[in-house]
């Protein structure tokens, strides 16, 4: 048999997505599978405004070996136990969606329909009073999870925010000391076969020649091989998801640093609030349709904790994605593969999982297409479930009190998530679909957080007589209330475990 493996590898561009892949390549591969080489310039700026993540980067810690402490320390970070949504179901009306469960199931019944049926009928309190990680939250508490039997310490679920520049500084101290290479320049020519049309090298503004077997396209909106040489084409989700612009600026901390990222609904818009330990990252994402810069300068910078620590720059984006995020020879991972907005901290998890399938698939120099179609058919599925959670925020509001809310409240959706809304409408189910990002207690957290209120409850929440139902849930309220005093001040466990 010969040895066809993939020999070399090129990553064109940096900041977060070029050296999260070029880390998980060295890391996996090894030294000796293939030659890596990242090619970025410091001419060029990246978005870098990514710094809210989900639970699930701690798989990608644990894979690179990094130790968290020295993690967060570096990137001058800091805990994050879910998010608040403020104003989003109506003016005036506040909910968290946590990371982690609510409560426990009972009888192979989900939680969420015991607790319905007793808050329907006024005998138990707003669903957060069961999650350790919204009580927490609300108190300004963090710590990591511990062997605790039963207790909710045990199952404390969080991620992270961080500096997304520090973020791509330390990993690509990681990735070079794992043997990649970085090449400094601004690439001036894509060269690609003259029958098969695959990227042969990409020629650089210095003269020199860069060639590799494969190319792993990190350059950004503008997706350069994969857009630019290759021509995948985009899907336009703005019908959907009419945000088109971001303005973002940084500002002065405050002390006290809460453990949650929040997102306030704007008149065209939201904006969000992500605390580090050395600043606040502030943005106002909008549709330019519906309002103009300057009415969202001025709304984003009057509504700062503290001193704009910069002049405020404006990001322009489409959500969608590419049609083939792998074409020939060249995989898109980040923002050149497309843009769903930050609105539930999504954009690192897809460059993870964009990195994670490339290496399940991961090709030889036959770029056998079978690979390549499964991949780009299981992205575009990813992308859509989590283009439907995205969606389901600004569809199910009450709020009709801006041309950009009566919008979004009036908008067609997908058939797929019109059919998850009219479900729990009836009966206040939700579900996971097959391995889809967000579970059913994401989508119970939404759902009931923006006010929907379905016609009845589980009628298998019925297994337990009333008195046992609400017996079990003072239980369980009980000991999340007693967690969450045990913990100990977010910006104490800062202090003390991880501090810049």
């Amino acid at each position: 048999m010969t040895d066809n493996r993939i020999r070399s590898i090129a990553i064109v561009g940096g900041g977060t997505a070029g050296w999260m892949t070029a880390s998980a390549l060295s890391k996996v591969l090894g030294r000796d599978y293939a030659k890596i080489t990242l090619i970025e310039s410091d001419a060029i700026g990246t978005v870098g405004v990514g710094e809210a993540t989900i639970p699930q980067i701690n798989i990608f810690n644990r894979m690179l070996g990094i130790d968290e402490n020295d993690f967060v320390r570096r990137t001058k970070g800091s805990f994050k136990l879910g998010i608040q949504f403020v104003d989003w179901g109506r003016k005036g009306h506040t909910y968290f969606h946590p990371f982690g469960k609510y409560g426990v199931d009972m009888e192979g019944v989900s939680f969420h329909a015991y607790w319905q049926r007793l808050y329907q009928s006024g005998l138990a309190p707003w669903i957060d009073e069961y999650s350790i990680q919204a009580k927490a939250a609300e108190c300004g508490k963090f710590m990591r999870p511990i062997d605790a039997g039963n207790s909710p310490l045990s199952q404390i679920s969080y991620a992270f925010h961080f500096d997304a520049g520090l973020y791509a500084l330390f990993l690509r101290e990681y990735a070079e000391a794992a043997g990649v290479v970085r090449h400094e320049g601004k690439i001036t020519r894509i060269v690609q076969h003259g029958e098969n049309g695959f990227v042969e090298a990409v020629e650089l503004e210095d003269g020199s020649r860069i060639e590799a077997d494969l190319f792993i396209d990190c350059s950004g909106f503008h997706g350069l091989l994969i857009e630019g040489a290759l021509q995948s084409g985009y899907v336009d989700w703005s019908r959907y998801l009419p945000a088109n612009r971001a303005m973002a600026v940084p500002c002065a901390g405050k002390e006290d640093i809460t453990p949650y990222t929040r997102s306030t609904a704007r008149d065209a818009g939201w904006q969000w609030r992500i605390p580090l330990q050395h600043r606040i990252g502030n943005g106002y994402v909008y549709c330019s349709d519906f309002t103009s810069d300057e009415a969202v300068y001025d709304t984003l910078l009057a509504n700062l904790d503290g001193e704009p620590l910069a002049e405020p720059r404006i990001i322009k984006f489409t959500t969608g994605h590419r049609k083939k995020y792998w074409v020939k020879n060249c995989v898109a991972i980040g923002l050149a593969s497309g843009f769903m907005e930050p609105l539930e901290s999504t954009s690192i998890w897809m460059i993870q999982s964009g990195i994670a399938r490339l290496l399940s698939n991961f090709p030889d120099r036959s770029f056998n297409p079978v690979d390549i179609e499964r991949y780009n058919r299981v992205i575009t599925t990813e992308t859509e479930e989590i283009r439907d959670f995205l969606i389901l925020h600004y569809k199910a509001t009450e709020r009709s009190d801006t041309p950009f809310w009566n919008y979004c409240r009036t908008m067609e959706i997908p058939e797929r998530l019109a059919e998850k809304i009219a479900v729990f409408e009836n009966s206040g189910r939700c579900f996971r679909e097959n391995e889809e990002l967000f579970n059913d207690t994401s989508w119970f957290a939404v759902m009931t957080g923006q006010l929907m209120k379905p016609r009845t409850f589980d009628p298998v929440a019925q297994l337990l007589s009333l008195e046992e139902t609400q017996s079990r849930l003072k239980q369980i309220q009980t000991a999340v209330t007693n967690s969450a005093d045990y913990m100990p001040k977010h910006r104490d466990f800062i202090r003390d475990n991880c501090a810049a």
